[in-house]
């Protein structure tokens, strides 16, 4: 088990796009520091990054699916798939809230080992699916809900919550099934092996560490089933060595815009040209995208100046630009309006339907 740095490493090859990359991570990082959709900007881009984070891994997670489970407003039952994207989102907003530098800790991969070892075995609770009612859409209004169906939906709500409770309390701590995890797998010694790598590219630039950084991960399996981490890890890196200041990268984004083949070529030096192409490709995106949701919020304000001071109008614009999309309940609930008003300000603003139906619709930026 290890994982070796060639010798010598071909810096003819790499000078160029090492360069390149660096000098596309600060440009955008130097943008984002005085934007004010800054805090809008990375919250998409941990949605956009979750889903890209699990396509690396071959499974399809829709957007629109992952905000409403994270909103706990399902559409329907989440699919596994569905429930390790928001286990990849939480720890992307845990890494980007804490230290840089925390994550690559061993007190931080520690913790969140932990984390996600608890999540696994005690499985995640997500609140029952609710459907988003659109009242102009058909579905009627929440008033209009029976009853009788809201007092069994009430009573199974609240056994789920006496069960979780009993079970935290004094339930046993499930095992790792052998059937899925290899009890002779050996994670410490993997995780050590890939701290090992990570200490011996102090002397490397920046991004070329987080380069050998992923590569590592992807080739140790410090931990089983969890491939993903390996991004945020090295996104974490690039914050503590001062690359990224004031956003946490979307490196998943970045890897998922190049061909499977070419980021899981045979030749490590292949793999790391095709992975700081895919950096600088990332924050190029990264600052196209920023400038055109930049240019969405001048557009929307300008629709509500002369307002009056109560308008819940600029809220709602702030709300679309730290969203992927929102739906009616979604906003209701936000600006703490009913669902009627909710359609009416969206009409107002004139935002894009995104997911082209007649029921269950939501709105967004692109």
């Amino acid at each position: 088990m290890g994982y070796y740095l060639p010798e010598p490493l071909p810096w003819a090859a790499l000078a160029a796009p090492i360069a390149a990359a660096e000098d596309a991570l600060a440009r955008l990082d130097e943008r984002l520091a005085t934007s004010p959709i800054r805090h809008g900007w990375c919250a998409r881009t941990h949605f956009a990054d979750a889903c890209a984070s699990l396509a690396l891994q071959g499974d399809l997670v829709l957007l629109e699916d992952l905000v409403l489970h994270d909103a706990g407003r399902d559409r329907h039952a989440p699919t596994q798939e569905l429930i390790r994207a928001h286990a990849v989102l939480r720890t992307r907003r845990r890494i980007a809230a804490a230290d840089p530098g925390w994550a690559t800790n061993p007190a931080g991969l520690a913790a969140l080992s932990e984390d996600l070892d608890g999540a696994e075995d005690q499985g995640e609770a997500p609140a029952p699916a609710v459907l988003p009612v659109d009242g102009a859409d058909g579905e009627g209004d929440l008033a209009n809900i029976d009853d009788a169906f809201s007092a069994e939906l009430a009573d199974i709500d609240a056994l789920i919550t006496r069960s979780s409770r009993l079970l935290a309390d004094t339930g046993p701590v499930r095992e790792k099934s052998p059937l899925v995890y290899d009890p002779e797998w050996g994670e410490s010694d993997r995780l050590a092996a890939w701290r090992q790598v990570v200490a011996d590219t102090r002397t490397l630039p920046s991004v070329l560490a987080a380069t050998v950084a992923v590569d590592a991960w992807n080739a140790l399996e410090p931990l089983q089933h969890r491939a993903w981490l390996g991004p945020l890890l090295a996104a974490d890196l690039l914050r503590a060595r001062g690359k990224a200041r004031h956003h946490l990268p979307a490196l998943a984004s970045a890897l998922r815009r190049v061909p499977r083949d070419r980021w899981l070529a045979r030749d490590p030096s292949s793999r790391w040209l095709t992975f700081l192409g895919a950096v600088t490709t990332g924050a190029e995106q990264g600052m196209s995208d920023h400038d055109r949701w930049m240019l969405s919020r001048e557009v929307l304000q300008a629709k509500v100046r002369g307002r009056r001071g109560n308008s819940s109008l600029p809220r709602l614009i702030e709300l679309v630009l730290a969203r992927p999309l929102v739906s009616t309940t979604t906003i209701a609930d936000e600006l703490g309006i009913t669902p009627r008003a909710a359609q009416t300000l969206v009409a107002e603003l004139g935002l894009r339907e995104l997911t082209g139906r007649g029921r269950y619709r939501a709105w967004g930026i692109l």
